[in-house]
């Protein structure tokens, strides 16, 4: 919990840095969409390229930003799992055929696979590595491939079929995983390298049209960039919380599910009540300032557009150009297998 890095600004000096929050925050908008936009698996590679160029610049450590995609590993895995299963195509020759089966063998080498998971858990720090090795072992439980080997006795299987994956499927797999990815890294940059100040700024800046129909826009800008930056300090929070109970002999890792309901409760209560806590010293440090909900507000550093946020703003129109005319006159597209036949 302590190594999340959404919400939080790691100090700087490069050039986007320098930037201006209103463009940055625009461009990460841009970009997002831009993502959307491209059409094919070749266009998400140059755009990881480009993506790793632009973050060699910014001299920001990787691991601050690879930080930020813990929390989605579950979500990448099941997402390329999702397209490999029902990606189908019918006119071709599947690429791989796994057959698979089901039977008193493998569910009670899975039910072990199960148990030894939940035991080792408690002893070993990277519990997701820990998960994708047992969810790879389960895998390997229901392939007939590796038994066939040792000629196991597999007669009491109670459902074969088998699993294809073509080479659409694998293509739509790595075009998702590698558009998610994308997506979290440059909102990552974005929080990393602009103070939450300069957030509220540049949002209330970019949604001043807003105000034309009585919207309160300050007041929105105001509660976002509150939220992106108390975001880490209750994680921090959390832990100290849950370090804290566990001295005094509250065990997180273990218990049946009712066991963990109360322990998560006896957890929920005390972060309200630092949360509640929190608010209303932030409430009290505002007014103190002279904060007044909805008054006209006054700004200390005046907002300036300099060459870097002009020169940036080109270059993403130039991106935007490229994909309009790679879409627009269909660019011969490069799949994921025929790039790895390619390698070799």
């Amino acid at each position: 919990m302590n190594n999340i890095s959404f919400g939080q600004y790691y100090p700087g000096n490069s050039w986007i840095y320098k930037m201006d929050p209103r463009m940055k925050i625009f461009l990460t908008i841009f970009f997002i969409v831009l993502i959307f936009l491209i059409p094919d698996l070749f266009g998400m590679l140059i755009a990881l390229g480009v993506f790793f160029i632009l973050f060699l610049t910014t001299r920001i450590p990787l691991i601050k930003v690879l930080n930020g995609l813990k929390g989605i590993v579950m979500l990448l895995l099941f997402t390329l799992i999702l397209q490999l299963i029902y990606t189908v195509d019918t006119e071709v020759t599947p690429l791989v055929v796994v057959p698979m089966s089901i039977g008193l063998f493998p569910i009670l080498l899975i039910v072990a696979s199960i148990f030894m998971y939940f035991f080792l858990k408690k002893f070993i720090k990277f519990k997701t590595t820990l998960f994708l090795i047992v969810l790879f072992l389960c895998f390997m439980f229901m392939w007939d491939k590796p038994f066939n080997q040792f000629n196991w006795n597999f007669s009491l299987n109670f459902y074969s079929w088998n699993w294809n994956i073509y080479s659409i499927g694998v293509n739509k797999a790595v075009f998702i995983f590698l558009r998610i990815i994308l997506m979290i890294l440059i909102t990552s940059i974005l929080t990393l390298t602009t103070m939450s100040t300069d957030i509220n700024n540049g949002l209330e800046w970019l949604l001043s049209p807003l105000k034309l129909i009585k919207v309160p826009v300050s007041i929105f800008s105001m509660l976002i960039s509150l939220t992106l930056r108390f975001i880490p300090t209750l994680v921090i929070e959390t832990r100290k919380i849950m370090n804290a109970q566990a001295s005094r002999g509250v065990d997180y890792k273990s218990g049946n599910l009712f066991t963990k309901a109360r322990q998560i409760i006896s957890l929920l209560i005390p972060m309200f009540v630092v949360s509640f806590k929190r608010a209303d010293e932030l409430s009290n440090a505002m007014e103190a300032r002279g904060y007044i909900v909805g008054g006209k507000r006054t700004k200390l550093d005046e907002l300036k557009f300099r060459f870097i946020d002009y020169f940036a703003l080109f270059i993403s129109l130039s991106l935007l150009a490229v994909i309009i005319l790679s879409i627009v006159h269909v660019i011969p597209t490069i799949d994921f297998i025929s790039l790895l036949e390619g390698m070799k």
